[in-house]
């Protein structure tokens, strides 16, 4: 009897978490570095080569860092909502180019046009593994005291910028200046 009912129990289980699964938002995947200072680096800038770009030029100011690739399908879909996301100037947009060709992201930046303040160029991917990426596009939201505040996994859409980034925004000035 037990063989009968101990696969049913487990084909039961299993049911269950596939189900639960289902009913999840895959863009609000945890990050271990929520509340933790975001991982340093300094990197050559995909505009040019000789100068480089670190989290220390940004230090004392709220900034958001995008993942990006050529290779990226969601990257080109988010796109036109970085460039207003820049155009509005709330905070500066830094791009972090992960695993790609120099080349064709200087060509991507200049046919698309550039939201970035500045682009670090990640050719290796080791930068984007420090900063726990998954694949691109990932965006996170970064305070003045340097420490991750948001991470989101996804194209980046107006109500996804309204509503998850917007209020923690202006939560972490609120707390810069108290």
């Amino acid at each position: 009897m037990w063989r009968y009912i101990l696969p049913g129990a487990v084909f039961l289980v299993l049911v269950g978490f596939l189900g639960a699964g289902l009913f999840r938002d895959p863009t609000l995947v945890p990050s271990p570095l929520i509340g933790k200072p975001a991982p340093a680096f300094s990197l050559p800038k995909v505009e040019n080569a000789a100068e480089t770009i670190s989290l220390e030029q940004y230090k004392g100011r709220v900034f958001v860092l995008n993942v990006w690739g050529t290779w990226c399908v969601a990257c080109r879909q988010e796109h036109e909502m970085l460039l207003a996301i820049a155009r509005e100037g709330v905070v500066p947009l830094v791009g972090l180019n992960w695993k790609d060709d120099r080349t064709q992201a200087q060509a991507w930046l200049a046919q698309l046009g550039n939201p970035y303040d500045a682009s670090a160029f990640d050719e290796e991917g080791r930068v984007g593994i420090d900063w726990g990426v998954y694949g691109a596009p990932e965006t996170f939201l970064v305070d003045g005291n340097g420490q991750v505040l948001f991470k989101y996994i996804s194209p980046m859409t107006r109500e996804v910028w309204e509503k998850e980034f917007l209020p923690r925004i202006q939560t972490a000035r609120q707390g810069a200046t108290s």
